[in-house]
């Protein structure tokens, strides 16, 4: 395939600005470009754009998409952000995001936070805005996007971000499967948690005893069992829809735990099972055994 018409390397090299009012939600922003696989700074001083794209390229390479944020707390250096994005001096192709919402908004989110504006000195609230919204005007005005969050809450910002500087590769949904031993504890970063105990257990099959969830034979064995099929049917369509509601909520990962008494057989069968579903239902699903090799 054409490198320059593969949807996952679009912004492959890419250095994304964000900036914009107070309030108006640079910080989801910021954490969304992170979960794409942005390298993120924030609170970043325009006259270090070009060192900032020099350490990545270093340590992450070229290609390592980047996104800045910078506001009016980096004082006198933000009348310098035009003239670094103007003249071109980092080398990457570069998106300004400027992110806006109405005054009235902006103070009640403000309000809600209990925070000061930067820019309010000894007036109020919405005099600091006023202020930055002066400083930013030209800014705004050449800005490649424009987002308006006064009727957006924290997932629909989510969502256009994710539209705008997401692809195929980091907007779909991440499951990780894990298998598990219950008489070592549940792990604790579960969404969701399968009992596998329910099966007949393979530990007692002499000539399977000595092998795991992994080998043909005693996966076929757990597969087999009475209300296994049943289970990862029902279970199967349980998970793509709550898959669907995470996307929908701007959730992008999820860990599904399945356990058995020693995290051997039955549990590892299944994890794989499982993984192996959610792939051919489109997902980035990756299977992992937490306690697999412990006995």
């Amino acid at each position: 395939m054409d490198p320059s018409r593969d949807p996952n390397s679009q912004h492959e090299g890419e250095l994304v600005v964000v900036t914009g009012m107070t309030g108006a939600g640079r910080s989801t922003a910021a954490k969304e470009l992170e979960d794409l696989g942005f390298y993120v700074v924030d609170n970043l001083p325009p006259a270090l754009l070009r060192d900032v794209v020099r350490l990545v390229d270093e340590t992450h390479g070229s290609g390592q998409p980047i996104a800045v944020v910078v506001d009016v707390r980096s004082g006198s250096f933000f009348g310098s952000l035009r003239a670094n994005l103007a003249q071109g001096q980092t080398g990457r192709r570069t998106t300004l995001v400027f992110l806006d919402a109405t005054n009235d908004v902006l103070v009640r989110r403000q309000e809600a936070a209990r925070r000061p504006h930067p820019l309010q000195g000894d007036g109020r609230l919405l005099d600091g805005l006023v202020r930055e919204r002066e400083v930013l005007a030209e800014l705004r005005s050449e800005a490649d996007l424009v987002i308006d969050t006064t009727l957006l809450n924290v997932h629909q910002l989510t969502d256009q971000m994710a539209g705008a500087f997401g692809t195929p590769d980091t907007t779909r949904l991440t499951v990780t499967v894990v298998s598990f031993g219950f008489k070592y504890g549940i792990p604790v970063d579960a969404d969701y948690v399968a009992d596998m105990r329910f099966l007949p257990n393979p530990y007692w099959v002499p000539e399977l005893r000595s092998g795991t969830g992994r080998d043909p034979e005693v996966a076929a064995y757990v597969k087999s069992r009475d209300g296994a099929a049943e289970f990862l049917d029902s279970y199967l369509t349980l998970l793509s829809g709550v898959a669907e509601g995470y996307l929908r909520e701007g959730k992008r990962f999820m860990t599904i735990a399945v356990g058995c008494t020693g995290g051997k057989h039955r549990s590892v069968a299944m994890t794989e099972e499982i993984a192996k579903r959610l792939t051919r239902l489109g997902y980035s699903t990756r299977a992992s055994h937490r306690d697999l090799g412990r006995e």
